[in-house]
């Protein structure tokens, strides 16, 4: 058994981290985490982790790959510090649509990053919501995979919605809109995406379900420029939909994703607090509803600590 539990972060989402600590009724580790001017990260414990129980609070956001470096160090510093055990706690994994070989001479990214993560020193994986549930496997340590689905399924029941539709952007996505529209008794309609090579360009042709005249809830894993979002917006409404909503776990809202969603008009915008969502983002898009992971995570780390189950938290 480890000693005493201890929570510390990079600089990628602290106050997640203090959101996390505040559910455990712990302090968050004193760590300091800082780049050179030559862009050398340097990282420095504070205080003493010998044998201690380390979880430690980095999604992968912007600016992705100084997040990831700033993590890896992290570990080694941990690692040689003598800390019991260190779990990377990555709310939002990186390089998750790098998950295959499906182009010639392309890269498995989201199996490096498992392989570094490792090398580092990671005793084990804390994330949510993986883009490929393959990534799990890419992983020689054990990970424990969180979902907000309920949280987000939670919010919607609440808001006791008539004639909802859940729609599912493509295959891909379909497993996650249809536990979604599962728990929420609703039908579920599929459309057939295709992107256009690397440009970020897609089209949606078709749509499997009727939509017509039902307020529709279409359910991602993470919006990033929005681009899908924006072709299933305007499909839905060529097929005669109501009222639409759109959620999703990770709300990246990269380049033009604010503007392209503001335009779209649409009932609400529901995401989490994975990656950081600035003020400036959120007084753009009114709509938006930021759901904290936070409760989840504290409650998954306080499991691993003490040798719970993790998965009886969604059973």
């Amino acid at each position: 058994m480890y000693s005493d539990l201890a929570v510390f972060t990079g600089r990628a989402h602290p106050e997640l981290a203090r959101s996390i600590c505040g559910h455990l009724e712990t302090p968050l580790g004193a760590c300091q985490v800082f780049e050179y001017g030559n862009e050398n990260v340097f990282v420095k414990i504070e205080e003493n982790v010998r044998g201690r129980d380390v979880f430690l609070v980095q999604p992968f956001v912007s600016p992705v790959n100084t997040r990831i470096m700033e993590l890896l160090i992290m570990i080694d510093a941990f690692r040689r510090a003598s800390a019991g055990r260190i779990t990377a706690v990555i709310p939002y994994y990186a390089y998750g649509r790098s998950d295959k070989k499906d182009q010639p001479r392309v890269p498995i990214t989201a199996r490096l990053l498992a392989n570094l993560i490792e090398t580092a020193g990671a005793d084990r994986v804390l994330t949510l919501d993986l883009h490929a549930g393959q990534i799990q496997g890419f992983f020689n340590v054990p990970v424990d995979e969180l979902t907000a689905t309920a949280l987000v399924t939670s919010y919607f029941r609440r808001a006791d919605i008539s004639d909802l539709t859940v729609v599912a952007t493509d295959a891909g996505s379909a497993k996650r809109a249809r536990d979604v529209a599962r728990v929420l008794g609703t039908p579920l309609a599929i459309g057939d995406k295709e992107r256009l090579g690397n440009t970020g360009e897609l089209v949606i042709h078709t749509l499997i379900g009727d939509v017509r005249g039902r307020t529709c809830l279409i359910a991602e894993d993470e919006i990033e420029s929005g681009g899908t979002i924006v072709a299933m917006v305007n499909k839905l409404r060529a097929e005669g939909a109501g009222l639409i909503y759109v959620s999703c776990v990770h709300g990246l809202l990269t380049g033009p994703a604010v503007d392209r969603l503001s335009a779209l008009q649409v009932a609400e915008v529901v995401t989490t607090d994975t990656v950081p969502i600035s003020a400036e983002k959120r007084a753009r898009l009114p709509n938006l509803v930021v759901l904290s992971v936070a409760p989840l995570i504290a409650e998954a780390i306080a499991r691993i600590h003490s040798g719970r189950s993790v998965g009886e938290l969604f059973q």
